[in-house]
C-alpha cells in the first residue's frame, strides 16, 4: 500500500502572494472595462453636465466668531502625537510591590530581529516584519509573587499601504483555538475592533509544579500589543482583561 504523501508546507508569505495576485486581476478587469466604457462614449455626442444641487459648499457654513474657533486637540487626546513620542511611555508601569524580571530589557526597548528569533523560523519571520513596515518595539516585564510574569510589547509599525498592526494581531489570533496553544476563540476585548484575550488550559507534567498562562493580543492604529501572564498559580479572564483593558486605555 502506498504511503500517502506529507503534507505540503506553505509559508504564510505565499498566502499573502497568491491574495495580492488576485487583487491584481480585479483591477486589471476595472481597468479594461472601464477602457471599453471610454470607447462608447467617445464615439457620441458630449451631453452638458447637470448643474450642482448645493453650490458653494463649505464648511462651517458661516465663519465662527473671533474667540469661538476650535482650539488645538490636547496632545492627551491626540492618539497620533502620542504615538510619535516615546512608546515606552504608553506601557502599563510596574504594579506596588512587583519586581523587575529577570531577563528583562534594561532600556526598555526590543531589537527587531530579537523580536523575530522568538518566533519558529526566525529569518522567514524577520522578512515578513520588515514586510509589513515595522518601526520598533516597546516592552515592559515584572514579577509577581514568586512564579507569575508579565510581559508587555507595543510593537508601532510604519504608516503605508499595508496595515501592519492589525494584520500582525490577526496573524497570531489564528492560531490561538490550536490545542497547543489556548485551545478555543477567546472572548473579545471590549473598546477594541479586533482585540481579544485567551485563558490557557493548565499544563500539568508529573513531577513538575502546573503551567497557568494567558495571552491577549490587540491593535490601535499602527501600534499592535502583545500581553503574556505566566505562572504556577490560576490566571482569571478577570487577570487578563483587566490588563488589557488598563493598556488599551493608555493608547
Amino acid at each position: 500500500m502506498t504511503e500517502p504523501a506529507p503534507p505540503v508546507f506553505r509559508p504564510r508569505r505565499r498566502v499573502l502572494r497568491t491574495v495580492g495576485l488576485i487583487a491584481v486581476a480585479a483591477v486589471l478587469g476595472l481597468v479594461g472595462g472601464t477602457a471599453v466604457g471610454y470607447g462608447i462614449q467617445a464615439e457620441r455626442e458630449p451631453t452638458a453636465l447637470p448643474p450642482l444641487n448645493q453650490p458653494g459648499l463649505a464648511y462651517p457654513a458661516k465663519p465662527l466668531p473671533k474667540g469661538q474657533e476650535p482650539g488645538p486637540l490636547p496632545a492627551k487626546d491626540d492618539r497620533q502625537a502620542k504615538a510619535q513620542g516615546d512608546l515606552r511611555k504608553l506601557l502599563l508601569p510596574k504594579p506596588a510591590g512587583a519586581k523587575k524580571a529577570e531577563f528583562a530589557d534594561d532600556d526598555g526597548w526590543m531589537p527587531v530581529n530579537d523580536f523575530a528569533s522568538q518566533f519558529k523560523g526566525p529569518s522567514e519571520v524577520l522578512g515578513y516584519q520588515l514586510d509589513l513596515g515595522i518601526r520598533r518595539i516597546a516592552v515592559t516585564s515584572w514579577m509577581t509573587g514568586e512564579h507569575t510574569a508579565t510581559e508587555i510589547r507595543l510593537v508601532q509599525y510604519r504608516s503605508n499601504d499595508v496595515l501592519g498592526a492589525q494584520e500582525f494581531i490577526e496573524d497570531q489570533q489564528t492560531y490561538m483555538p490550536d490545542e497547543d496553544y489556548a485551545a478555543g476563540e477567546g472572548t473579545a476585548l471590549k473598546g477594541s475592533e479586533h482585540g481579544r484575550y485567551y485563558v490557557f488550559p493548565v499544563q500539568r507534567k508529573a513531577g513538575y509544579m502546573d503551567i497557568h498562562e494567558a495571552r491577549a493580543y490587540f491593535h490601535r492604529g499602527d501600534i499592535a500589543v502583545e500581553i503574556f501572564v505566566v505562572g504556577t498559580k490560576k490566571i482569571s479572564e478577570k487577570d487578563i482583561r483587566s490588563l488589557a483593558e488598563r493598556q488599551l486605555g493608555r493608547l
